[in-house]
């Protein structure tokens, strides 16, 4: 009859949504716990569970749709042709950044634990919409370049480490907030920065220039300032260029077109030009590349958090649908093949989030030790946990079946995303290279790395058998610039698998210990081996409602 239901929906999974998801990630709860000073660890824990609960929310997870399904456009000229460039965003975006930078994800550098409790933050963040974590990852990560210059720091730390969003553009002078976005690369150099054309020209006053040139990749083109290389009299240099000049004039920033991205689709990345724009030096002439490094390290670092955001949502959601739905007589998280599979994927979520809060804790550190550890650690991590991310989030959403398939489990987008980080801020090969540079200049690096790894001899015999092997890799320096990325990915196993065993519940390190560093492991997810305690490994990934 007309208007009677053909069926009941039965069989489906609740919603992940309506949950803490700091509280429910008991691997990132016990790594913060870890890593944080009793004395503040109330207020910290406090802190990430306010974000987690926002990031768990319905309207949240809402908004993250709703700015990828409306991503930025480029406004070039207003009605009466005067030249703009500007970029619009859905008022979603808007909520989103002003969310983050009101948690303080911008703000690292001033607070005790400042790092770690960000890393985290950005950790949980990223699970709502990884797009707006890259204007807070650029804000947060230029404050070291801009303490080369003391005054420049003086002057625009304050607003970068702000949590206030203003998004107007108008001299930075008049706000109370501020962001940062980058350009290094030019169209004929790529990660080659040594070979970009752009040029300044230096002024009458003294540490002012201007531009002329391009960047072929300019992030987050909306922010309120740049960072950017270009060649001066001395050589490659970096620069602060303004969006709008003191006087509230507009800067000559000519944007050409918005990249039309797989994914990160609510996020502008933008190609510009430079005509005539006005810069402040930032370092010494001729030391540009020293002088943003650190910038660029703090941002790889963010490149790893992000991987490993986007792996904890995808593990959580496969494990969350697993958990109610049932197939061939029973729930699919009951499933042997199924439990080795989303066992096997939680094991790498678990260690991108162990090693990279361990890094996250470093900076907070500062001492000597620890900034060796993070020269030899932080390409390395950001090698291997990015290069995990894109075949975690694929396995994941085949657990879904059909239903990953689709746009509105959340798992495309994840899928899309998932390639991002191991290409930004360096690709694979750049951070291989940069980890063979790191051992041939910085031998104190090495001895760091091996110092932490140290913590947990005797505890695995796979583990100390892998850490032999890395020594031998290391000891052969023949053709070494071929293995590198051999040699990167043992470093990275044993040192998630150092913090896994000395941190994470027997059932896990054991697990990890033998199939990643025991090899007892195929090719593919799902291939773990008998006689581990896989129930136990998975419930630990299950977020709970």
């Amino acid at each position: 009859m007309a208007g009677n239901s053909t069926h009941t929906v039965t069989n489906q999974p609740p919603p992940l949504v309506g949950y803490d998801v700091f509280s429910a990630d008991r691997a990132l709860v016990e790594a913060v716990e870890r890593h944080t000073d009793p004395e503040v660890l109330d207020a910290v824990r406090d802190e990430l569970s306010v974000l987690g609960r926002a990031s768990g929310s319905a309207q949240v997870q809402e908004w993250g749709v709703q700015a990828n399904e409306h991503p930025p456009r480029l406004r070039t000229h207003d009605r009466y042709g005067h030249r703009v460039d500007e970029v619009e965003f859905h008022p979603a975006w808007h909520r989103l950044l002003g969310k983050g930078v009101g948690a303080g994800l911008t703000g690292a550098w001033t607070r005790p634990a400042g790092h770690l409790r960000r890393a985290a933050g950005f950790l949980v963040w990223t699970q709502v919409e990884a797009g707006n974590c890259c204007p807070l990852s650029m804000t947060h990560a230029a404050v070291p370049a801009l303490r080369t210059d003391p005054a420049l720091a003086a002057e625009w730390e304050p607003r970068l480490t702000s949590t206030i969003y203003d998004r107007d553009l108008r001299p930075a002078g008049r706000k109370s907030g501020a962001l940062f976005g980058m350009g290094m690369t030019e169209k004929q150099g790529g990660s080659d920065v040594r070979a970009n054309t752009t040029e300044a020209r230096p002024l009458a006053e003294e540490g002012t220039y201007v531009l002329t040139g391009h960047k072929w990749f300019c992030s987050a083109p909306m922010s309120d300032g740049f960072l950017v290389l270009a060649q001066a009299p001395d050589g490659i240099t970096c620069f602060l260029v303004p969006r709008v000049l003191a006087d509230g004039t507009r800067n000559v920033f000519l944007i050409q077109r918005l990249k039309d991205k797989l994914g990160n689709r609510s996020n502008a990345s933008a190609e510009v030009e430079f005509d005539g724009t006005w810069a402040r030096r930032v370092g010494e002439e001729g030391r540009g590349v020293r002088t943003i490094i650190e910038m660029v390290a703090a941002t790889r670092l963010d490149c790893a958090l992000g991987s490993a955001g986007l792996m904890r949502q995808a593990v959580a959601q496969a494990v969350h649908h697993c958990a109610y739905r049932e197939a061939f007589g029973g729930k699919l998280i009951d499933k042997p093949l199924m439990r080795n599979v989303l066992a096997d994927l939680a094991l790498e979520s678990e260690a991108a989030t162990a090693l990279t809060l361990r890094l996250a804790a470093a900076y907070d550190d500062g001492g000597e030790q620890e900034r060796a550890f993070l020269r030899l650690a932080v390409p390395a991590a950001k090698y291997w946990i990015t290069k995990r991310c894109a075949p975690v989030a694929v396995e994941a959403a085949e657990c879904l079946g059909g239903n990953g398939y689709v746009e509105e489990s959340g798992l495309p987008r994840l899928v899309r995303e998932s390639p991002l980080n191991s290409i930004w801020e360096g690709a694979g090969n750049v951070q291989a290279l940069d980890v063979l540079r790191a051992l041939q200049r910085e031998p104190g690096a090495l001895d760091a790395c091996l110092t932490e790894i140290g913590r947990a001899h005797g505890a695995d015999h796979r583990l100390d058998r892998a850490v032999k092997d890395l020594f031998t890799e290391l000891a052969d320096l023949d053709g070494i610039e071929g293995r590198a990325r051999r040699l990167v990915e043992r470093l990275a196993l044993v040192l998630q698998g150092s913090l896994l065993v000395r941190h994470a519940p027997p059932e896990v390190a054991d697990a990890f210990c033998a199939s990643r560093l025991g090899g007892d492991r195929g090719a593919a997810f799902g291939t773990l081996p008998t006689g581990l305690d896989l129930a136990s490994v998975v419930e630990r990934a299950r977020p709970l409602l």
